[in-house]
């Protein structure tokens, strides 16, 4: 495939670093040569402006499958597509970060007032992260949490400490509930997919995918303060996503504490926000802290763009007793950094924003569910073609570190054992390191 992307931003080199070996990426961006980090991509570089005819025709726009605007602008990323559109038939993504630009290429507007060049998809990475940490608060001690099939399946990762029964236990000698499956062990930076002889050691994050009543049993046996359903929030930052994060934690019934140092954005937010209380303050002091007892909240959420301040709020808390620490981070290289000193769990616009646009990619038959671990595994959905014969899961020949996780079939969901027959349509949720993925789909064209 084709792509062409504007913008040489920090979604621009995600993108770009995790599609160039298997396509062919052009950039264009007219902010001087590309940063370092670019160098070591096998990709084209075109100085200009994706808004401009004339840079779109010298980066072969017209021959590029797919089009990204990720500038910093949202109305040059507008204008870029409608711009692409008109030299050729060309899928059009187009990320923005304003509320009222998105709302205004929804569907239910954009189709009203339907054109041959209209943006194909809009991307907010703000709503996605939103969504993304409204789940992982609503599963306490969980760092990562994945909703499939309108949350009849789902992947939950816990941190594994020494007091749990599962440290050191062969995996085949541990009585998992039935609809529950162990499919990944993260290890000191690395990731892989366990069997039956693997034990987890104190210090893993130890992946599960299964039903949603599957994961409560779990969680009560192996993970008891869990069930400790979180009842206060603090957020930190009162930005797009503090404010419609404190909007989901309302409808919830969860008391929330917001704390913004703009006494504009305070203003707004109280006039907006029913039930929240709004502090305006800096998140940094910790008399404030102290004072209205950000610690012993049951979690709290660090969500300003800025992530020196996000980190240093986080340690602050952390210092004053906070058990569950959720940061934003804007710059993915950070993320390491972040997790080493003890946050408990780093999120990213940018990763959530990479793993919606995956999808665009895909084969037919293959769709990025969820990625794990900053990219380095993933949960792919694989459809069965009609024409495939029934085989046994042992028989499958997958690749190595590739495991089936949990098989849709009718309406029904099973985990399956190495005598689980795989049939036509079966629809298969396949966790995966990412280097070991190319094989999955070879597997399933006989």
């Amino acid at each position: 495939m084709r792509i062409l992307l504007f913008g040489a931003t920090n979604i621009g080199w995600m993108i770009a670093s995790r599609m160039y070996l298997g396509h062919d990426v052009t950039i264009i961006d007219d902010q001087g040569p590309l940063a370092e980090k670019f160098h070591s991509l096998d990709i084209s570089f075109v100085s200009g402006s994706g808004t401009d005819i004339m840079a779109l025709q010298r980066a072969n726009a017209a021959k590029a499958d797919c089009f990204i605007a990720c500038s910093v602008h949202d109305e040059a990323n507008i204008v870029a597509c409608w711009t692409a559109k008109k030299l050729a038939e060309i899928e059009t993504v187009c990320f923005v970060s304003r509320v009222d630009i998105f709302n205004n290429f929804a569907p239910s507007v954009q189709n009203r007032y339907h054109t041959k060049y209209d943006i194909d998809t809009v991307i907010w990475p703000e709503q996605l992260l939103t969504q993304d940490i409204f789940r992982i608060l609503l599963v306490p001690g969980a760092v990562d949490v994945e909703y499939f099939d309108e949350g009849q399946a789902k992947m939950f990762e816990y941190p594994i400490r020494e007091s749990s029964p599962l440290c050191s236990v062969p995996l085949k000698d541990y009585h998992f509930p039935d609809d529950v499956l162990m499919v990944g062990i993260y290890r000191d930076g690395g990731l892989f997919v366990p069997n039956g002889s693997s034990k987890v050691e104190a210090g893993d994050r130890a992946i599960f995918m299964g039903t949603g009543l599957g994961l409560d049993m779990l969680a009560a046996d192996i993970f008891p303060k869990s069930n400790n359903r979180i009842k206060t929030v603090a957020v930190i930052g009162g930005g797009n996503v503090g404010f419609f994060l404190a909007q989901k934690m309302e409808q919830a019934d969860l008391n929330v504490k917001i704390i913004e140092y703009d006494m504009a954005r305070c203003e707004f937010l109280a006039d907006n926000l029913k039930k929240s209380l709004v502090l305006q303050a800096d998140g940094t002091d910790i008399g404030l802290l102290e004072e209205e007892s950000i610690g012993k909240m049951d979690a709290v959420v660090c969500v300003t763009n800025n992530d020196e301040k996000n980190l240093l709020c986080s340690l602050l808390v952390k210092q004053l007793g906070a058990q569950r620490v959720v940061t934003r981070v804007q710059n993915v290289r950070n993320a390491k950094l972040f997790e080493r000193v003890g946050i408990d769990v780093v999120v990213s616009p940018w990763e959530s924003a990479l793993r919606e646009l995956l999808n665009h990619f895909q084969t037919r038959n293959v769709d990025i569910l969820a990625m794990v671990e900053r990219g380095k595994g993933e949960v792919v959905r694989v459809t069965v073609p009609a024409d495939f014969p029934d085989t046994m899961v042992m028989d499958l020949k997958l690749p190595a570190n590739v495991i089936i996780g949990m098989i849709k079939r009718h309406r029904g969901y099973l985990i399956p054992k190495g005598s689980t027959v795989i049939h036509a349509n079966d629809r298969l949720k396949i966790f995966t390191r990412t280097e070991n993925k190319e094989g999955i789909n070879a597997v399933f064209t006989k």
